[in-house]
């Protein structure tokens, strides 16, 4: 992710005349953060996430999986697009809009060169901030997990198991990290 822009306090409304030139636009706190268009396996990781997810969260019946690009607004100045983030039904529906239920269970980014510093710290606190339930860094060339939760500073660092179970759920999200990581990496 680029470092933020010399103009100060862009607002998410600015992003609306900013060019469609496939590179994801995003405000924290202000700063506007330009990233450009993902890697193959940066794909490949969000997809087989995304899939994953879906089907556990299916059986489930607490939450849809949404993945990128798709505008997650928390205030004027707080727009993001995570790579993957996972919202609950709206009375029971897959929502509208994200103002529709208006928080995240779940939200993921896949760390890019551009993006490494801004993903783990930028997002992180902005997600910690917005009582953002869970979330995941997943770091490609390290084959690991990050996890942060709100009520905690520390990070979880897995590489071999990922486990969630968020509320309502009656059995978690397992992940087998290292077939995980095989599946997206060593194909």
């Amino acid at each position: 992710m680029s470092m933020p822009s010399l103009r100060r306090d862009w607002t998410v409304a600015d992003l609306a005349e900013l060019p469609d030139d496939g590179n994801r636009y995003e405000v924290l706190d202000g700063d506007l953060y330009v990233t450009p268009a993902p890697s193959l396996h940066h794909q490949a990781a969000v997809f087989l996430l995304a899939r994953l997810l879906a089907d556990y969260l299916e059986g489930e019946g607490i939450g849809f999986v949404v993945i990128a690009p798709a505008d997650v607004i928390f205030s004027p100045r707080r727009g993001v697009q995570p790579d993957l983030f996972v919202i609950p039904p709206d009375h029971g529906r897959y929502p509208k809009r994200f103002e529709d239920v208006g928080h995240l269970l779940l939200a993921t980014e896949v760390v890019s060169p551009s993006s490494g510093r801004a993903d783990r710290v930028s997002k992180r606190t902005v997600y910690r901030e917005e009582g953002v339930e869970v979330y995941w860094v997943v770091d490609l060339d390290a084959r690991t997990f990050e996890r942060s939760v709100p009520d905690r500073a520390g990070v979880d660092v897995l590489a071999e198991r990922l486990e969630w179970h968020p509320d309502g759920a009656s059995r978690p999200f397992v992940l087998d990290i290292e077939e995980y990581f095989r599946r997206v990496l060593d194909q």
